[in-house]
């Protein structure tokens, strides 16, 4: 159990990629107080616990007919010849054959350009939509946050997120431009998300169930 302490109101409990517990909690709140929330919850993190375990995709060997995301679709890996960029995607993802290691690091290096072209792009017709303004964005490594919003207006996001649907991408980016105007998660939140992404319910249970696919 790791415990990370901050200027936040609320606790939160996060279930990192491989089971552990991570702990967001307020800076008054001292370890009794958290042991003692984290008994109440022990049947939710329990269960949240085997759902990740369950729904994490196993790591890629980055073999010829492997298949990777990109907008919600799914591309075979092939080999190619003295090819001027070390991957590109056509019709299937290719990767020059005289690359022997460090494919993870070139792949993630083409999901970061990617994920930084779609999500600005997505992001400013998105804060147009809705006449909210952002600072500026960043695109993280994060393994457990798909975005994040900062207080003085900016926006990260995880470079997993080109992996998924646009719908989904914008999803999450309307949901990151709705901290903008309400920084926290109550009710009146979610009213506001509503009212900018009717169907955001059903788009953040996709992504709750499918997301662990968006790995590498």
């Amino acid at each position: 159990m790791k415990i990370v302490r901050s200027k936040r109101k609320t606790i939160a409990f996060v279930i990192e990629q491989d089971g552990r517990l991570t702990i967001r909690a307020p800076l008054r709140f001292s370890r009794v107080r958290i042991e003692q929330l984290v008994v109440e919850n022990a049947d939710w993190i329990r269960a949240r616990q085997e759902w990740t375990r369950q729904h994490s995709a196993a790591s890629h060997r980055f073999e010829e007919g492997e298949h990777f995301y990109y907008l919600g679709k799914t591309f075979p890996l092939v080999f190619a010849n003295h090819q001027q960029q070390l991957l590109l995607l056509n019709d299937s993802f290719q990767l020059d054959q005289r690359l022997k290691t460090d494919k993870k690091k070139v792949f993630i290096a083409w999901y970061r350009d990617q994920a930084r072209q779609v999500i600005r792009e997505r992001a400013a017709i998105l804060a147009d939509l809705y006449h909210l303004f952002y600072k500026d964005i960043h695109i993280t490594s994060a393994q457990t946050r798909w975005g994040s919003c900062s207080r003085r207006g900016g926006l990260n996001f995880s470079w997993r997120l080109v992996m998924a649907p646009l719908e989904i991408i914008d999803y999450v980016i309307t949901h990151e431009l709705a901290h903008l105007k309400i920084p926290n998660h109550s009710p009146d939140f979610w009213k506001y998300v509503e009212q900018l992404s009717p169907n955001y319910r059903a788009l953040r249970k996709w992504l709750k169930e499918n997301g662990g696919k968006f790995n590498l």
